[in-house]
C-alpha cells in the first residue's frame, strides 16, 4: 500500500470536493502510480474526513497485475504540491532543501513535550537551543578557536571531528547539551549541518575569512572599550538605527545580488544577536521575529561579494558589540533596542522587495512576517511600559520620530516596483 496526506495552510480558503479531487489526481500522476489517460494503473481512493485535508491510498499493483514501483515520490509530489499552488492561489511554500534550519522530528518534539510537562527540561527542543547557541557563538567569533572556546563558556558540549588523512585537521565539528542523552545514557550529538546548513564547520570558515571588511583589530578593539563601559551611550544607539538605514538604502540600490545577500546575512545576524541579548536563551517574541528573518535572508550557497560590503560590515560591527556587551538591559537599552528593531523592521521591508525580485516568493513572504513582528515588539515594548515611552519623547529623537527609529522612513518613496 502507498499512503500520503496532503493539508492546506491554515490562511487557505476552503476548497471544494471538486479542486480536492484535481489535487488527488494531480500528485498521483505525478508520483507515477496513476499517470494521466493509463487505464490499467493501479486501484487508489481519496478520502476528505475534514474541510483542510484528504488522504491518498493505492495498491502496489496495477490492474495489469504488474508491480508500481516509485522512485523519489516525495520529491515528485512536492513539486506537484508547488506547481498547485501557484494554480490554485493557495499559501506558497519553499521547495523541499531550501530552508535555513532542520526541523525537529516528530520523536524530539514528543520527548520535549514530555520532558517539559514533567519540569525535567525546556520547552524549546534541544536541537533549537543548540542552533541558537552555535550561532550566537558563530556571530560573536573571530575565528574558529575563538568559536569553539565560546561555546565551552556557553555550556555546549563540543566534540570535533578529525580528517582520516591528517589526524591534525579538524573538518567538522558536532554539539550536545549535558543532560540530553540516549536511552543507553550516551550524549546525543549534532552536527552543525543537522542544525543549519550554514553553520557547518566550511561555512563557518568562510564566515570568519569573509570579505564583509568587519573582523578587523580596530573593529575587536573598539567592541571591547564600549563593552567595558557597561552600557551603550546614547550617541552610539542612534548611530546604530543609522547604519541599519544606510544598509537599507544600499540593499535597494545595488545590482549586485551577492553585495545584497551579504547585507541580508549580516542584518539577519544583528537581529539574533539583538533578540538573544535581550531576550535570553529562552526567546520570545524578538527571537521568533529574527527566526523570520533569517528564513527570509538564507541563501542555499554561500556568495562572496568580490569586493568588501561597507554596509554588511558596519552591521557586522554592531553584532559584534551586542555580543561583547552580553545581556542588555531593560533598565539602561530599551529605547536603542526600539531604535534598533524600527530600523531593522525597514531593512526586511528591502529584503522582502529583493525576494520579491528575485521570484523567491516564499523568503517574501517570510521577510514581511518579520517586519510585522518587529513593528509589533516595538508596540509591546512601549505598551508595557509608557515610563519608556516617555524617555524617548524627553530626548531629541523621540520615538515617533522617523529619522530617528527608522520607522518605514520615507517609506512611500521605495515601494515594490
Amino acid at each position: 500500500m502507498w499512503h500520503c496526506s496532503i493539508r492546506t495552510h491554515p490562511t487557505d480558503p476552503v476548497l471544494t470536493d471538486a479542486q480536492w479531487a484535481h489535487i488527488a489526481t494531480e500528485v498521483m500522476a505525478a508520483v507515477g502510480l496513476a499517470p494521466h489517460g493509463d487505464t490499467r494503473a493501479v486501484r487508489w481512493v481519496a478520502v476528505r474526513h475534514a474541510e483542510d485535508h484528504i488522504h491518498l491510498v493505492a495498491t502496489r499493483v496495477r490492474q495489469d497485475r504488474r508491480t508500481a514501483w516509485t522512485s523519489y515520490d516525495k520529491r515528485k509530489a512536492q513539486a506537484a504540491c508547488r506547481r498547485l499552488e501557484e494554480e490554485l492561489g493557495l499559501y506558497r511554500v519553499a521547495p523541499a532543501g531550501h530552508g535555513s534550519r532542520r526541523w525537529p522530528g516528530p520523536a524530539e518534539l514528543n520527548k520535549t513535550a514530555r520532558l517539559a510537562a514533567a519540569g525535567r527540561a525546556s520547552r524549546t527542543t534541544p536541537r533549537d537551543q543548540l542552533r541558537r547557541a552555535v550561532r550566537a557563538a558563530a556571530v560573536a567569533a573571530f575565528d574558529e578557536t575563538d568559536f569553539f572556546e565560546r561555546l565551552g563558556r556557553d555550556g555546549v558540549l563540543v566534540r570535533l571531528r578529525h580528517s582520516t588523512v591528517d589526524p591534525s585537521a579538524v573538518t567538522g565539528y558536532s554539539v550536545g547539551l549535558p543532560g540530553h542523552t540516549t536511552a543507553a545514557g550516551g550524549t546525543v550529538w549534532y552536527g552543525g549541518g543537522r542544525l543549519a546548513p550554514d553553520l557547518t564547520l566550511p561555512r563557518l570558515r568562510s564566515r570568519w575569512t569573509g570579505t564583509s571588511g568587519q573582523d578587523t583589530p580596530r573593529a575587536r578593539l573598539t567592541a571591547a572599550q564600549i563593552a567595558a563601559q557597561g552600557t551603550i551611550p546614547v550617541d552610539l544607539a542612534e548611530r546604530m538605527a543609522s547604519v541599519v538605514r544606510d544598509a537599507v538604502t544600499a540593499m535597494r540600490s545595488t545590482r549586485d545580488f551577492a553585495a545584497a545577500a551579504t547585507i541580508a546575512g549580516a542584518a539577519a545576524d544583528l537581529l539574533f544577536t539583538a533578540a538573544r541579548a535581550w531576550e535570553g536563551r529562552g526567546g520570545g517574541p524578538l527571537t521568533d521575529a529574527a527566526d523570520h528573518f533569517d528564513r527570509a535572508a538564507y541563501e542555499a550557497r554561500a556568495h562572496v561579494p568580490a569586493r568588501p560590503v561597507p554596509a554588511a560590515g558596519g552591521l557586522g560591527a554592531m553584532s559584534r558589540l551586542i555580543a561583547v556587551m552580553g545581556r542588555l538591559s531593560r533598565d539602561r537599552d530599551t529605547v536603542m533596542m526600539l531604535h534598533l528593531i524600527r530600523a531593522l523592521a525597514g531593512l526586511a521591508d528591502a529584503l522582502a522587495e529583493l525576494r520579491q525580485a528575485q521570484a523567491r516568493l516564499n523568503q517574501a513572504r517570510v521577510a514581511r512576517e518579520a517586519a510585522r513582528r518587529l513593528r509589533a515588539s516595538v508596540s509591546l515594548f512601549i505598551a508595557e511600559d509608557s515610563r519608556i515611552g516617555r524617555a524617548g519623547q524627553n530626548r531629541n529623537t523621540r520615538l515617533g520620530h522617523p529619522e530617528a527609529v527608522g520607522a518605514d522612513h520615507r517609506r512611500g518613496s521605495h515601494r515594490r516596483r
